[in-house]
């Protein structure tokens, strides 16, 4: 899966001539990371203002995985209309660019309804393939990839990394030595293209005109957003997430299934399979989810055009007044209509 914090979008492209990317039509998103609390704070924004809820969620896209991606309530989904949730099944491959097109089509249908997008989630990746800066590099297994596939194998990453340093030492900067898919696909794509990544990536960007959108995030101090997410596990398992699994591995859904992977779920497989015991299956999981979110929050910090707003549980109303004050500003100021 990919996480936030792989902040090489380089690495997706092929060249720019080979995509055009459509603009996505305006929006405004409300991100952060997981457990801050914008379900709450994104279902009353949207009463507020008249919109409908995009999920931004690389998780809730997927079927039958409700507990464990903390999908919305029922009842808030009744309440607001929410869309890119429960669109694809656990088994079906699905990326960055397949959210994209999908969500272009929903603000294009929000628009025509009269209606305000408001894009809420934490998946910095979707963010930015809906704004358009990622796109398709090649798709299927070229000889290429297959032939630097075998190389890895023989004679290891390093070797890979040292040719990517000398072709591309921009792009080799940005990768892990031994990330050998991304190391493949660089070399593969320079190899096709004839050119850096590097230079493929700035021509890409320079050509992008950001939609008129407007970027709101919601942060918390560290200690408080762990004991969120620690608290948030804990009422997942009291919730059900143990017989969410166990019915996913019943029905025959193997265990190394990408969405059973991720870190709500991966280590209630392993306590399902006996593999470990519970209570290390909850500390491991709220470990690994704060280290999501710290990843989530090292990509968003590098997305300049976000205001960032700090919600207390004791003021629930005031952040959600704030956001409507600042998003009505924002407007008045550009001109912008979202509606």
């Amino acid at each position: 899966m990919m996480l936030p914090g792989d902040d090489i979008p380089a690495l997706q492209v092929a060249t720019p001539e080979t995509a055009s990317p459509e603009p996505s039509p305006p929006f405004i998103a409300l991100v952060g990371p997981t457990a801050v609390g914008k379900t709450a704070i994104a279902v009353e924004l949207a009463k507020a203002m008249g919109g409908e809820i995009v999920a931004l969620d690389s998780m809730q896209v997927y079927r039958y995985l409700d507990i464990g991606t903390a999908k919305p309530m029922p009842e808030a989904q009744k309440e607001i209309p929410h869309h890119l949730i429960d669109v694809v099944d656990p088994w079906d491959p699905f990326t960055a660019i397949d959210y994209a097109l999908l969500a272009r089509q929903v603000l294009k249908e929000i628009h025509a309804r009269g209606r305000m997008p408001l894009v809420v989630g934490g998946s910095g990746l979707y963010l930015r393939a809906l704004c358009g800066e990622i796109f398709n590099g090649p798709g299927g297994v070229t000889g290429i990839r297959t032939r630097l596939t075998q190389e890895i194998k023989r004679g290891g990453p390093a070797l890979l990394h040292a040719r990517l340093t000398r072709l591309d030492p921009a792009i080799a900067a940005k990768v892990h030595p031994k990330d050998a898919f991304r190391l493949i696909r660089a070399l593969e794509i320079i190899e096709i293209t004839g050119r850096r990544v590097s230079e493929l990536w700035k021509a890409h960007r320079q050509g992008l005109m950001r939609p008129s959108t407007l970027l709101v995030g919601l942060r918390r101090e560290r200690t408080v957003l762990y004991r969120r997410i620690n608290d948030r596990v804990d009422r997942m398992g009291a919730s059900g997430l143990v017989e969410e699994v166990d019915r996913l591995l019943k029905a025959g859904h193997p265990p190394h299934l990408k969405p059973l992977r991720s870190h709500n779920y991966r280590h209630i497989v392993a306590y399902l399979l006996g593999q470990q015991g519970w209570e290390e299956a909850v500390r491991r999981t709220q470990q690994e989810t704060r280290h999501y979110a710290k990843r989530q929050m090292t990509w968003f910090r590098s997305e300049n055009e976000i205001t960032w707003f700090d919600p207390t549980d004791s003021e629930p109303d005031r952040i959600t007044a704030l956001l409507i004050e600042h998003i009505q500003r924002r407007r008045e100021r550009h001109g912008t209509d979202s509606s």
